[in-house]
């Protein structure tokens, strides 16, 4: 028996429409795996985040008389050990004692500290519930739902914390500054650090990334190729930047002016040099001690010692810098402490 011309037509109609649902659904669920991911990762940079804040109330509290600190410090201990389905009320208790703190009783360090905890809570929110309402999107469309593509996984959740409606400080920031940083990695995923100390002398010392504020003028690359030249003596092109991967919200107090940092990372893969500091400024010849190639295992090191290393997860995130760096990851800006 021979199949007629109508009916291979319609076969091969059939088999077409059943190809493109296929290559749809294996498409769909592999983009739902993804934001899954993404949603994931997010949360575990908000739970840093308030970890972090929780944190930097503990170190506050303790400054302040008993009736004041303890109760603010039980507060701290609650929020941060309060499991997914409490941590919004604990959160939301914190965040309301906190709004009765007179920071004029405070020492500036520690209310820069605290603006810094603050904002990287306020932007790690952002980028979790941006998270969660892509995935919520893909994953309640009716065909996403018959076809079951979202798997078992459970639908994530937004994290609602109450944001300040006036600053932590008690005055503005001195300086709003969007920086450029880079993290320069040799051909052993070292990465380039800089030893420096606020020429106030307000903080002990700590490491960060090549990098500073962008110029008037400047685009983010340009800032970036040129902070490179002047902390390393090193010239390279723009082209060779990947990214921007990162993004840091910082509030910190620097040589007696309070700055509000929007900091954005590029990575960049090189053979290894020796660092020049011909570049220097007047104020990074002050404040720069050291300059060093540093593996994830001395970076923790440094932080164990009291050298914190800016970023906090910088050695938890060198497998990503790198694989931006080689071209094998896609860039997507996502915050980090």
């Amino acid at each position: 028996m021979t199949l007629s011309a109508l009916t291979i037509l319609v076969l091969s109609l059939v088999a077409a429409v059943v190809l493109a649902v296929g290559l749809w659904a294996y498409g769909t669920a592999n983009r739902l795996d993804r934001l899954h991911v993404r949603s994931d990762l997010s949360w575990q940079s908000l739970d840093s985040a308030l970890a972090r804040r929780a944190a930097v109330v503990r170190a506050l509290a303790a400054t302040l008389p008993a009736h004041d600190g303890k109760p603010l410090a039980t507060l701290a201990d609650t929020a941060e050990r309060a499991d997914r389905v409490d941590r919004e009320r604990a959160e939301n208790a914190l965040s309301a004692a906190l709004s009765g703190v007179d920071v004029e009783r405070l020492r500036p360090q520690l209310v820069a500290e605290l603006a810094d905890a603050e904002a990287r809570v306020l932007i790690a929110r952002r980028f979790h519930n941006d998270a969660v309402r892509d995935t919520l999107a893909l994953r309640t469309r009716r065909l996403v739902r018959w076809l079951h593509l979202g798997g078992t996984a459970p639908l994530p959740t937004y994290f609602e914390i109450a944001e300040r409606t006036a600053p932590t400080t008690a005055s503005t920031p001195d300086v709003t500054r969007t920086s450029a940083r880079v993290v320069v990695l040799d051909t052993d995923d070292r990465v380039l650090l800089l030893r420096g100390a606020d020429p106030a002398g307000a903080s002990p010392p700590f490491w960060f990334t090549v990098g500073g504020a962008v110029e008037k003028g400047e685009s983010l690359r340009e800032a970036a190729v040129r902070e490179i030249a002047e902390e390393t003596g090193q010239v390279v092109a723009a082209r060779d930047l990947a990214g921007p991967m990162w993004r840091r919200v910082a509030v910190f107090s620097w040589n007696g002016t309070l700055i509000r940092s929007e900091e954005l990372f590029f990575a960049l893969r090189t053979a290894g040099f020796e660092p020049s500091a011909d570049g220097y400024t007047e104020v990074e010849k002050s404040a720069i001690s050291d300059v060093r190639w540093c593996d994830a295992e001395t970076m923790r090191a440094f932080a164990a010692a009291g050298e914190t290393v800016y970023p906090r997860d910088l050695a938890d995130c060198l497998d990503e810098a790198v694989a931006v760096a080689d071209g094998t990851r896609t860039p997507e800006v996502r915050p980090v402490a």
